[in-house]
């Protein structure tokens, strides 16, 4: 009974410390609310003494936060979350719309998620086990494009262009597809990776080789192959489905969807609270839900396998180095920088401005007529740099965090539940405004599905049959962890880490889109898809030189992913029957 209570005590209280800074945020950031307030009511209206005396005393901000927090969560047991500072309106049935309206957005992108994974997968599952997997080029490219770009380009040329699919609005079912897809096609491809990354190690454990023996169909095999994979995919599946939910801001924004994380971000930005505080709680809760259910999920997958310590670990055979391609593709970027730092970054020449590619302008002008390979090249340093520490400090945190599952469960799910922007600002709030501003938000995010991964496979691997040996042969918790499960567990996330790395400069990049991140005249490469972004249709060379260069270094990422853990030799276990296809070989006999 305390295992069970002492987690949910400190779920409640994380989630209870979230909505209480959240409800301080004004304050905090040291701004007046009724005057933020008036701005987003009337912007023309002069903010005189008198008016924003009569805002104070409308929304009772002179009894201060902490009352005002008081009669909002009093409210709560009520089911009244209070009314909306700039309309008066009530909050509850306007959260409850944005909720079912993200619900189905993110119903509609896990389904595209789902179809783009499994054609990330496909080759492996059809060659099962065979050498020649391969490389990962495609999906890397689908992981490192920026979820805006692909929306503003779906919406541009599918939606304008063809006139095939509606482009702005929510109306119908037709109006899902384009969002769907901007959402699903990246998500897809990172939860097809780590999926890939799983299947290799399954296909080889013993109970695939003999159902593979006695004739079993491939498609069979590959459905027990996938079922065994899914209790270590299953925690950051529900980090993606909060994401999705809450953290699809921009492509809200884009497509002009009234949904949850549309919703939150212009509370912020008005400083709405109760609609704020409203919509952080149902992100919370629907976070703990998510995470409920994957737990439980992961329980009815693995049987009682995973109690009696008769669960085979996942550890992957080796396959064919990558070395060749890791070179080109690192020898391609090089060349890139190299080319284009001797060029000035911040040169304008107005005369020159959305110039195409040309043997002076290779990669072709910005509106301001600056060179965009010099501006990619500078920029390179800023979103490397960036991007690669805060994957070194997530992957640590991820690491440590991961090992105790019962403090870092329900922290990564509730800072999970926060979106990109939200954090930005609640960061902004606390440590001021700011170019470390954007690096903190998306650190404190970015620990999360890694300490979700290494706690599924450590997970499994305590109840792998080697492990349960040797703890039955008196073998203490340091030499468990320094010869068993580190060695299991550090090359997987590791690899995580490394294919998360175009994300973390994605999400750099999605907060400069939305003004959060590096300011002009920055060469940093979000900064760059966002403010070329405007002139995707007129001259799409400016926005695609930094998302070609994004999608290079997602294929590096993958190729250098591929490395990792892959020398070692190769563990040797004893033959398990799994339990998910015992029923399947007893039919065949």
């Amino acid at each position: 009974m305390r295992d069970r209570l002492t987690p949910l005590l400190w779920r409640t209280g994380l989630a209870l410390a979230l909505v209480c800074g959240i409800g301080l945020l004004p304050w905090l950031a040291r701004t007046d609310p009724a005057l933020t307030v008036l701005r987003a009511r009337s912007a023309e209206r002069t903010p005189t003494p008198q008016v924003l005396a009569d805002i104070r005393a409308q929304l009772g901000l002179d009894d201060g936060p902490l009352r005002l927090l008081g009669q909002w969560a009093g409210g709560l047991w009520r089911g009244d979350a209070g009314r909306s500072w700039l309309s008066g309106a009530e909050v509850r049935p306007a959260v409850l719309h944005a909720l079912g309206v993200s619900l189905l957005l993110m119903g509609v992108a896990l389904v595209a998620a789902a179809g783009t994974a499994a054609l990330v997968c496909a080759r492996t599952l059809y060659r099962q086990g065979r050498r020649g997997r391969a490389g990962g080029g495609g999906s890397a490219v689908l992981a490192a494009l920026p979820e805006f770009l692909t929306a503003s380009v779906l919406a541009t040329v599918v939606g304008v262009q063809l006139g095939w699919l509606p482009a702005l609005g929510w109306y119908g079912p037709r109006w899902t597809v384009l969002p769907a897809l901007a959402l699903g096609l990246p998500a897809g491809a990172v939860l097809g990776r780590l999926l890939d990354d799983l299947l290799p190690g399954a296909l080889a454990e013993p109970w695939a080789v003999a159902a593979a023996a006695r004739g079993l169909p491939r498609r069979r095999i590959a459905r027990h192959a996938v079922h065994r994979c899914l209790p270590g995919l299953l925690p950051n599946l529900g980090l993606f489905v909060v994401g999705l939910t809450g953290g699809s801001v921009a492509v809200e924004q884009i497509f002009d969807i009234p949904g949850l994380g549309r919703t939150t971000l212009q509370a912020a930005l008005a400083q709405d609270m109760p609609v704020l505080q409203a919509g952080t709680l149902v992100l919370v809760l629907l976070a703990a839900a998510t995470a409920g259910a994957a737990r439980l999920a992961t329980r009815l997958l693995t049987g009682p396998a995973l109690r009696d310590g008769a669960l085979p670990t996942l550890h992957r055979p080796a396959p064919p180095a990558r070395g060749v391609q890791l070179l080109v593709l690192g020898a391609v970027l090089l060349a890139v920088v190299a080319l284009g730092l001797p060029r000035d970054p911040l040169a304008v020449d107005t005369v020159e401005r959305l110039r195409a590619p040309s043997w002076a302008h290779p990669f072709g002008t910005d509106a301001l007529g600056r060179d965009l390979l010099a501006r990619v090249a500078h920029g390179a340093f800023d979103t490397l740099l960036l991007a690669s520490a805060i994957g070194a400090v997530a992957l640590v945190a991820g690491l440590v965090l991961g090992a105790l599952p019962r403090l870092s469960g329900p922290l990564a799910d509730t800072v999970n539940a926060v979106p990109p922007v939200l954090g930005a600002l609640l960061v902004a709030a606390v440590a001021g405004s700011g170019p470390a501003t954007p690096v903190l938000a998306v650190s404190a995010v970015a620990w999360a599905p890694l300490a979700a991964h290494t706690s599924a496979l450590l997970r499994q691997e305590r109840a792998a049959p080697h492990v349960t040996a040797a703890r039955g042969l008196g073998a203490g918790r340091r030499h468990l962890l320094r010869r068993a499960l580190l060695p299991a567990v550090v090359p997987p996330v590791t690899r995580h880490a490394l294919l998360r790395l175009p994300g973390t400069a994605l999400a750099l990049a999605s907060l400069a889109f939305l003004g959060l991140g590096a300011q002009p005249p920055s060469p940093e490469w979000g900064l760059l898809l966002a403010e070329n972004q405007p002139y995707a249709e007129r001259a799409p060379w400016a926005v695609l030189a930094p998302a070609a260069v994004l999608a290079l270094l997602g294929a590096l990422a993958v190729s250098a992913a591929g490395g990792v853990g892959r020398r070692g030799r190769r563990r040797t276990r004893p033959p398990q029957q799994s339990p998910f296809v015992r029923d399947e070989l007893a039919v065949a006999e």
